[in-house]
């Protein structure tokens, strides 16, 4: 019942549900770039096809992604106003640029891509596409700039603030672009762009080779598979790079942080070097990791010298205090793990690809179903651990001169009103309410995301479509709110390509009672 363990709980439990969503759309958001540009080149219906059915799931976690991440903003306030006093204006400069130079666009095209494929030009189609995706990636860096100012701050004074009497730091910016460009920003950006790609195409692949397992809407999923397939191998590659840059980057900057996701608990003699662990138990108590580990390899993988020892905690705790050493270094094994075990599995399968069989594997298809899950845990474990390595600082300090100044601690950033008594139960009753409400939410999320998927593509015919409208038309068409968000058409409206409303199924539009598709045009591969 101690409340600011109480309160980073809650945060936990909700920035961790709302991040399944971000890197989600981010990396679909780059492959429907992809098929409406390989429309738009070859002129070929099943990559609109494709990108119509992948826009459908994507404006699902769009939407679910919004309405989970709007608690995380009030908790500043009601949990953490300490936090809030010392980086506000550090974080409301950051977060004000995000909604200005990235929510607006994503949400100004966002209505274009779900609703205008029928009502615009192909051109302006893709151009919106491209908003939505660009905006996404905006997003993404004023949020992982704040962010990344919290764990190696830059450009900033402190200022004290008398508050009915009493002192206050607070974090007040003196060079902006120092903010934006600190330290740590370039190397996380980089690293959490990489790791939205994996997500997406992972998801893309998971639900396409589901589809090839099944033997349905077979040429969409070889050809939206081979895409993802060919980007995920990309994208796992130059994690791999990225991963190596931002370790060397947090030895730097962030030492004790290192020595948790490592279990360096004592510093080794000089000559001997440190040893990289592959996997082990970690025995806080008797500070000593028991696993398998190379020899000298931490040394050469941070130093390019496999006898300079890299500090341990022994030799950082009195400045940095001691990190949960269990949980950030499982959390960062796990998603080094995971990042080899995904470099392995689309290498074998680009291997399979080059020699034509790689749809006849049932078995490595049957992996990329599943492997969406481990893709999700990746990038959640990542963010565990980079926040529990930094603790118990919520503000890291900086290095001035050889000495440890600044910071703010996790146990002084919680709001003065939860240390009164009741406050810790108050909490928990809110973890529990967002708990089951986060829960319903999933669950609806689960359940209209599969419905999707078991329908299928819509097949797009080559003829018989409505002539393409206007922009002001496109956005009038919608005002009266008759179309669907995840449909982008109205269901069972006539004349609709390939989805007149079959009377008696309102909510599947376009199918019979079965979900066999209704229209009176049949693709080849339907």
């Amino acid at each position: 019942m101690d409340v600011v363990f109480l309160s980073r709980l809650q945060f936990a439990i909700t920035i961790m549900f709302h991040y399944l969503f971000p890197p989600l759309t981010i990396g679909m958001g780059l492959v429907l770039v992809y098929l409406e540009a390989m429309f738009l080149r070859t002129r070929e219906p099943i990559y609109e096809s494709a990108a119509r059915f992948w826009t459908k799931l994507f404006a699902i976690n769009f939407a679910v992604g919004v309405a989970s991440g709007i608690t995380m903003v009030f908790q500043f306030g009601t949990n953490w106003a300490g936090y809030s006093r010392y980086v506000g204006d550090v974080f409301g400069a950051a977060l004000a640029a995000e909604a200005i130079f990235a929510f607006f666009l994503e949400s100004g095209f966002l209505a274009i891509l779900v609703f205008g494929w029928d009502k615009v030009s192909p051109r302006m189609h893709f151009f919106s596409t491209l908003m939505v995706f660009l905006g996404s990636v905006f997003s993404s860096i004023w949020i992982t700039v704040a962010n990344s100012w919290q764990q190696t701050p830059a450009g900033f004074h402190i200022v004290r603030h008398v508050i009915d009497g009493q002192s206050y730091p607070r974090a007040e910016v003196v060079n902006f672009a120092q903010v934006v460009f600190n330290p740590s920003t370039v190397d996380r950006l980089v690293h959490v762009w990489l790791g939205a790609f994996i997500m997406g195409t992972f998801f893309i692949l998971s639900v396409s080779a589901w589809y090839l397992l099944k033997g349905r809407h077979l040429e969409m999923a070889r050809r939206s598979f081979t895409g993802a397939l060919v980007l995920a191998a990309i994208t796992c590659l130059l994690q791999l790079v990225s991963g190596d840059h931002q370790a060397k980057m947090v030895a730097a900057q962030q030492p004790a942080k290192l020595a948790a996701y490592e279990g360096i608990y004592h510093t080794s003699a000089p000559g001997q070097g440190t040893p990289l662990y592959l996997f082990g138990v970690v025995n806080d108590q008797a500070g000593k990791v028991t696993g398998i580990s190379i020899p000298k390899m931490l040394s050469f993988l941070v130093y390019t010298n496999f006898n300079k020892p890299v500090p341990g905690l022994d030799q950082l705790e009195k400045d940095y205090g001691k990190p949960p050493v269990q949980i950030a270094f499982q959390a960062y094994h796990l998603m080094v793990g995971i990042g080899f075990l995904f470099i392995g599995l689309t290498l074998v399968a680009l291997f399979c690809r080059w020699r034509g069989t790689l749809f006849d594997q049932r078995w490595l298809l049957w992996c990329f179903v599943v492997a969406v899950i481990p893709a999700f845990a990746a990038n959640e474990l990542g963010w565990v651990a980079a926040e529990v390595g930094r603790q118990p600082w919520i503000v890291y300090p900086t290095l001035v001169n050889g000495v440890v100044t600044g910071g703010l601690k996790t146990s002084a950033a919680v709001s003065e009103t939860l240390l009164q008594p009741g406050g810790a139960a108050t909490v928990l009753t809110s973890i529990i309410m967002f708990g089951l409400i986060y829960l319903l939410l999933l669950a609806v999320w689960v359940y209209v995301l599969n419905d999707k998927i078991q329908h299928g593509p819509e097949p797009i015919g080559p003829s018989g479509k409505p002539p393409r409208r206007g922009l002001m038309d496109a956005a009038a068409s919608v005002a009266g709110h008759a179309e669907s968000l995840t449909n982008g058409h109205a269901p069972g409206t006539p004349g609709t390509p390939g989805t007149p409303g079959t009377p008696g199924t309102p909510g599947i539009s376009g199918t019979d009672g079965n979900g066999a598709n209704g229209s009176p045009e049949v693709h080849p591969q339907a």
